[in-house]
């Protein structure tokens, strides 16, 4: 590190710490004043601000900036979770060809266990940050799959990612920390109560999701050693986008970025940012699509049979990270639930036959 990832907040809005930090890309720079704006307290600490600076703000660099840390009490808690998207902007975001928030600084302290990103502020510039209840349209969505295609293409089966270990396999990360059956009564919270409500009747079965998701997990690991694995982002679903101010899908939110398999994105991604009723009339085109993309990437895709097959497995995986999901607006728990519950129905994605390594 060529400057110490800053403990505080304050540390991290100082125009001392920012002066230094903004150093490496913008040679010269002297940040003389920082007007904070408004804070978004979840685990992270996201606040957007602007700067002013001797002599002008440098080209290429946008005055309105926002960093994200882990500052609050909470946060201090849960540092290490910034750990991968930290790596992701500073060593990977650039060369990999997908969109996403442009870094102006990113780094990782190994000691305080602390990821800090700073990145251009989207929002200021005319951007727009989506969820659940964003009207997205299957056209959309073609333009966000070729994103994941970039990602996925540009890190297909690369050494240079292998031994990575910011990007270790980390799927079953919460099975492991909390235990199958307090998993289950997590997932039985959700399907039980008003979240649950417009799941469908043959999948709203909590130990069958987490079985489920059990094989899928064992499945991956036995397919990353065999087949060609990529850099996923690992949590594909509709409220990781942005539009940019040209109106283009992008990618954000990097804390699950690892190694994997293409279908963890693709399944899960579908199934959250359409609704049923589009998904079910525009899936087999978008997968095509997809794969049409990794062709034109230069990446030889699977078999269009196969691909199908496999989709389900994504759904499976985005449906129990929203079956697990508490801290976060119920409305849109209830949303995804319902999205993602109808396209596991539709895919008959909890049936173990789906779970044997495919040839």
């Amino acid at each position: 590190m060529s400057v110490m990832v800053p403990d505080t907040l304050d540390e991290a809005l100082s125009p001392q710490w920012l002066t230094a930090a903004l150093q490496p890309r913008f040679p010269g720079i002297e940040v003389t004043r920082v007007v904070p704006g408004p804070v978004v307290e979840r685990v992270s600490t996201n606040v957007r601000f602007t700067i002013e600076c001797a002599g002008g703000v440098p080209d290429g660099l946008s005055k309105a900036l926002c960093v994200k840390g882990y500052f609050s009490d909470r946060g201090r808690e849960a540092r290490h979770v910034g750990e991968r998207e930290a790596y992701f902007y500073r060593d990977l975001a650039p060369e990999s060809g997908a969109k996403t928030l442009r870094s102006v600084y990113a780094d990782y302290d190994t000691t305080a266990r602390h990821g800090v990103v700073i990145t251009e502020d989207v929002v200021a510039d005319g951007g727009e940050f989506l969820d659940a209840a964003s009207a997205f349209t299957p056209e959309q969505v073609a333009q966000s799959l070729g994103e994941f295609a970039r990602l996925h293409a540009s890190t297909w089966g690369s050494p240079r990612w292998a031994e990575a270990h910011w990007l270790e396999p980390r799927l079953d990360g919460a099975l492991r920390a909390w235990g199958v059956e307090a998993i289950t009564e997590r997932v039985e919270a959700n399907f039980s109560g008003p979240n649950g409500l417009r799941i469908p009747t043959e999948v709203r079965d909590a130990p069958g999701l987490v079985q489920a998701y059990v094989r899928l997990a064992a499945t991956l690991t036995a397919e990353h050693a065999t087949s060609d694995w990529c850099v996923i982002h690992g949590d594909a679903h509709v409220g990781n986008l942005f539009l940019d101010p040209q109106g283009h899908p992008s990618l954000v939110d990097w804390q699950l970025v690892q190694r994997g398999m293409w279908y963890v994105d693709v399944g899960t991604h579908i199934a959250t940012a359409l609704t049923v009723a589009d998904r079910r009339s525009s899936e087999r085109d978008l997968l095509d699509h997809y794969l049409d993309c990794l062709d034109a990437n230069g990446v030889r895709p699977p078999s269009r049979d196969l691909a199908w097959r496999s989709l389900s497995r994504g759904i499976v995986r985005g449906f129990y990270l929203w079956g697990i999901t508490a801290h976060v607006d119920p409305r849109l728990i209830e949303i995804l639930l319902h999205r993602l519950g109808s396209a596991a129905a539709d895919h008959d994605a909890l049936s173990a036959d789906l779970y044997a390594t495919p040839h």
